[in-house]
């Protein structure tokens, strides 16, 4: 398995497991990949129920094979269950970097839950190498959720924000 396949199954699982999802499919020529919180799941090769074409969350990416259902290990713990509308509007991270939630140390954060933002409302920075990468909300809405912990390093794709459209 190539190195750069790893690392889109992490992404996807990460997603999957910050998204609130109960199960993403995925299919291509070479690869088929199903996260689902449900055990009874249909495998890969059966034909998708209306209910398993729609996103709903990952789990197993990390240390499953990519034909191995999410469904074979735990469920996610609680915590990341949270509920999480599936209308919501995702704000993910562009590039990896360390995930800032104020300009500087010690003052404000951009944003709160339950603020209101623009699209372009500033709502984090992205440092990586000193290079500063500033993430905008790219709706009109209320912040929901954040996702990403204060000065920690996050993936590009990795979910950053959870925004309630208005």
């Amino acid at each position: 398995m190539s190195d750069q396949l790893v690392n889109d199954l992490e992404i996807l699982a990460e997603l999957f497991r910050n998204g609130g999802w109960r199960e993403l499919r995925v299919e291509s020529a070479e690869v088929g990949v199903l996260f689902s919180t449900d055990a009874g799941a249909a495998s890969l090769g059966a034909e998708p129920t209306p209910a398993s074409v729609s996103a709903r969350e990952p789990d197993a990416a990390r240390s499953a094979a990519p034909a191995t259902p999410a469904s074979a290990t735990a469920p996610p713990p609680a915590a990341l269950q949270t509920s999480v509308d599936p209308t919501w509007h995702v704000v993910i991270a562009p590039n990896l970097g360390t995930f800032y939630r104020s300009p500087k140390p010690g003052a404000d954060p951009f944003v709160e839950v339950g603020q209101h933002v623009a699209p372009d409302t500033e709502i984090c920075l992205l440092e990586v190498m000193k290079l500063f990468t500033s993430v905008k909300a790219g709706v009109v809405g209320t912040v929901a959720k954040i996702v990403a912990v204060d000065a920690e390093l996050v993936e590009g794709g990795q979910v950053l924000f959870y925004i309630e459209t208005d």
